[in-house]
């Protein structure tokens, strides 16, 4: 019977080395060592700080690049809607001036916008209104929407509901109020914002407004013998947009207004764009259908999901709801629409609703 061995490991100690007798040599003493200095752990705060100013940074550069190709770029259509949109904002106006001139960018402007037709309301139209007409105290919020943008329609019925509020006396040194704090003075059930003010470098106060101010038949702002660009309401409640004086204004008895522009369309006659028709940006505008009804509009812009109206895109949206007189009004970071005591757009300025100088209410 055979058996296989086990495989075993033997462990041997090494053998003893023979003590000798040669002097070994001395081994030097061993040095101490220098205690390490602790490390600074960074700041966290500036290391966010330092994270935030390279993507900052990375950013600003990926836009100045965009820019850059967008400006010089082979596309006049592209390169002119850009710098009307640009230059219709207070904050974004450097842009174009880094690729181009003074000279360039208001010939550009001049070639992409609304042509003045010197038109003025005809006031002695009457009003006339369908047998299906809703009632007068009738107000109507639709949404709308276009290829770039989204907004809000407000379709006010009695006409003779819409006034223009506004300060008692304007000054630079003056600030404006929100659109809020109008409603809640007087009392109205919605409003939108009105005429242009002095807003230098997009931090104005809003206490300033450009052009004329007429409320209640009073002459607020604006020079008597001076031509501006009216939007208003009569004693009849005709919505009147067109150049006009301010004694002028009295004398047709305008008993609201304000100035801004350009002017859409007068006596149904839709002006004539040309180019580009302005940038992309939020709108507000005004506007009047045959039966009286008054349409405020606004449209949100600069942002994702909203990047703004063309002048074009406002006109065609007042258009398709029947308008016969519109007027563009302040946008920008101004627009804002409010409606039972709550804001029912999307303000586009970082700093919340503007102070403004005037605004459209409704009674």
């Amino acid at each position: 019977m055979s058996h296989k061995k086990a495989n075993r490991h033997v462990y041997r100690a090494p053998a003893a080395q023979p003590e000798s007798s040669a002097p070994q040599p001395e081994t030097p003493a061993a040095r101490p060592r220098r205690a390490r200095r602790p490390r600074r752990r960074a700041n966290p705060a500036l290391r966010a700080l330092a994270g935030l100013g390279v993507t900052l940074g990375m950013l600003a550069l990926f836009c100045l690049g965009a820019s850059a190709v967008v400006c010089l770029g082979p596309s006049p259509c592209a390169r002119d809607l850009f710098v009307n949109t640009c230059m219709e904002t207070s904050a974004l106006k450097f842009i174009p001036r880094l690729f181009f001139d003074e000279s360039r960018i208001e010939a550009i402007r001049a070639k992409n916008g609304v042509l003045d037709s010197g038109e003025v309301t005809d006031t002695s139209v009457e009003f006339t209104q369908s047998e299906d007409a809703l009632p007068l105290d009738t107000i109507e919020i639709e949404d709308v929407s276009g290829a770039s943008f989204k907004g809000k329609m407000m379709i006010v019925h009695d006409p003779s509901r819409v006034k223009v509020a506004s300060l008692d006396s304007f000054s630079p040194d003056v600030s404006g109020k929100r659109l809020l704090e109008y409603v809640e003075e007087t009392g109205a059930v919605a409003a939108i914002n009105g005429g242009g003010f002095v807003d230098l470098n997009g931090v104005g106060n809003g206490g300033m407004p450009l052009g004329l101010v007429i409320r209640d038949g009073q002459l607020l702002a604006g020079g008597r013998n001076s031509a501006y660009s009216l939007i208003g309401f009569d004693t009849e409640d005709h919505l009147v947009v067109g150049t006009m004086t301010g004694q002028e204004a009295l004398d047709r008895g305008i008993r609201d207004a304000l100035s801004f522009g350009p002017v859409f369309i007068v006596n149904g006659e839709p002006a004539e764009v040309t180019g580009s028709g302005g940038g992309l940006n939020p709108r507000t505008v005004i506007g009047q259908r045959a039966d009286g009804a008054v349409l405020l509009l606004t449209i949100d812009g600069r942002q994702p999901q909203s990047l703004g109206a063309s002048y074009e895109d406002c006109i065609q949206v007042m258009l398709d709801y029947g308008a016969i007189n519109a007027a563009n009004l302040d946008g920008g970071s101004s627009t804002q629409m409010v409606y039972q005591g709550e804001t029912i757009n999307v303000c586009s300025s970082l700093y919340g609703p503007r102070r403004l100088p005037t605004a459209f209410i409704v009674m």
